[in-house]
């Protein structure tokens, strides 16, 4: 599991510099980008409504903190993920939300992007953003190549910037990772809160998942 950080900061060390994948071609990173047009006035409101996917009325609800540069979260996401959403949420057993909580500055800022796109483009750009974890996380400078993904999803360079100085956003954000640590003592990423009852916390398989879920009904 990922430790929370007490304080937001870029990660550029000279080890995850030295990690930094090698080799992505920009074909490499636009395949499977969705086209994201960002609306045309996305509130406050908008921003930080919940994200979910499922049906609304299944008997499993599952809430899921995690943080955009937690490298056991995108994991979860790319290996686990997509056999819990076919098997799971597609079945009608579980609905799924994802709550951000970000352990630095730059899993902050990811968060605000992918907060400010239409509802229904949030989990393509997860997806795509996760998937391409190691190449803006570990690059040298990360905050660009963030924007470079970004701007091949469709998302401008002045939009993004505007995403990025967006305070209010930002301190939003914030307080929903507060929210976590007050009503779950949520202190590491990811972790799950089932049915407003019980919290499981890091990554595991999907059996393991599938089975502690079972005793809620799934």
């Amino acid at each position: 599991m990922v430790r929370l950080m007490t304080h937001f900061h870029f990660i550029t060390t000279p080890e995850s510099r030295r990690h930094f994948i090698k080799g992505m071609t920009t074909a490499t990173l636009i395949a499977g980008i969705p086209q994201i047009a960002l609306g045309a006035n996305i509130s406050l409101e908008e921003s930080v409504a919940p994200r979910m996917l499922g049906k609304s009325d299944a008997p499993v609800q599952v809430a899921e903190y995690y943080s955009m540069t937690c490298g056991h979260c995108a994991d979860f996401h790319n290996n686990i993920f997509p056999t819990v959403k076919s098997k799971l949420i597609d079945t009608g057993i579980v609905r799924f939300e994802m709550r951000p909580f970000p352990l630095d500055g730059l899993a902050l800022r990811a968060h605000a992007l992918v907060r400010s796109v239409p509802q229904k483009k949030f989990f393509p750009l997860v997806k795509v953003l996760l998937a391409q974890h190691p190449v803006w996380v570990r690059a040298e400078d990360p905050l660009a190549a963030l924007m470079k993904i970004a701007r091949l999803a469709g998302v401008s360079a002045e939009e993004f910037n505007a995403i990025m100085r967006n305070r209010e956003l930002l301190e939003a954000i914030v307080a929903l990772r507060q929210e976590g640590t007050d009503d779950w003592q949520i202190a590491s990423t990811p972790s799950f809160v089932i049915n407003d009852d019980e919290v499981l916390s890091g990554n595991m398989t999907y059996e393991d998942f599938a089975e502690r879920l079972s005793a809620f009904g799934a």
